[in-house]
């Protein structure tokens, strides 16, 4: 298990969180949810995405967009648009409110007495984040990235336009998958920008020595780890290990490893209601409760009972 898989774990589309429409000018989609992440993206044609409080920006064919929540956007054919915004959230389900082409019965494209030359199709996938785990995703992202087109992600959006010109047995979860392979396609992309700034931990994992450390302590959060055994798994001696992974990520590698382990406690505090604190504390490696209970407070700022309570009030 890597950094990123880790912190990909708590985004996934669903079903109703897919949206797409083939659209003639004019027309203005407002998307009013706030979802923690929303993917944009233009198949055909062209538009232009307008997020509250930032500039618009033009999408071609294969160009994305992410927009982070709650910053809500409208979809237009062009800036100051004559049309009426037409509003969508999450349970847009009908063709005139921006919903999925099959429900209800959307007209697809070729069908007689249906016109799409010249539409633009715009595809959304909005993503709910959940747990703490993806938080430091989230935290490396700004409110707005674009992606143009040209990149890895066009393969993607090709099987994507595919499936969604179909009508067949289980296209939710087909188009839901896409969905997902094109959000991280499009996130590395963006991450691996000429003259980007990606956080430490993307960086990190690409360093022969860090990166294998990194793949240790996240592929077995709960062992035993010393730095003396992640020098030995990585093939160097431990001085080398400890301060080429202070230089790339700011912290010692056990350092890094609690923390990694409150944040998993922290999900599985939440996820597990009827869990006990022992065997949270099992889970990440704590044979001792209490110790357990020190480090989360240390790390977190309440301990793991008080933690529960808050997080089931929210």
């Amino acid at each position: 298990m890597d950094v990123t898989s880790d912190l990909f774990r708590g985004v996934r589309a669903r079903g109703s969180l897919f949206g797409s429409s083939t659209l003639s000018a004019p027309w203005s989609l407002h998307f009013v949810d706030g979802a923690p992440l929303t993917l944009c993206t233009v198949l055909t044609g062209a538009g232009w995405i307008v997020p509250e409080g930032h500039p618009p920006e033009r999408l071609g064919a294969h160009d994305t967009i992410v927009v982070r929540g709650p910053t809500t956007f409208t979809f237009v054919d062009e800036p100051g648009s004559t049309a009426e915004p037409i509003i969508c959230g999450e349970d847009c389900a009908t063709p005139e409110q921006g919903g999925t082409r099959h429900r209800l019965g959307w007209h697809d494209p070729g069908e007689e007495g249906g016109d799409d030359s010249g539409a633009t199709t715009l595809v959304v996938g909005a993503y709910p984040v959940r747990g703490e785990i993806s938080r430091r995703l989230m935290e490396a992202l700004p409110v707005v990235l674009r992606v143009d087109c040209g990149g890895t992600g066009d393969p993607v959006l090709d099987h994507l336009a595919a499936e969604v010109a179909r009508d067949e047995p289980g296209q939710q979860v087909v188009l839901d998958r896409l969905l997902d392979w094109m959000l991280v396609c499009t996130l590395r992309t963006w991450l691996d920008r000429p003259g980007g700034r990606p956080p430490a931990w993307w960086t990190a994992q690409k360093d022969p020595v860090v990166g294998q450390a990194l793949r240790l302590l996240h592929g077995e959060p709960a062992a035993p780890w010393t730095v003396g055994e992640l020098a030995r798994r990585t093939g160097v001696s431990r001085s080398t290990l400890a301060k080429r992974f202070a230089d790339l990520l700011g912290e010692p590698p056990l350092a890094y490893l609690t923390r990694w382990r409150m944040t998993l406690a922290a999900d599985l505090l939440v996820e597990q209601g009827s869990s006990t604190v022992a065997h949270v504390a099992r889970a990440v490696g704590y044979s001792d409760p209490f110790a357990f209970s020190v480090a989360f407070k240390r790390i977190r700022g309440a301990n793991p009972s008080e933690f529960r309570r808050l997080a089931e009030t929210r």
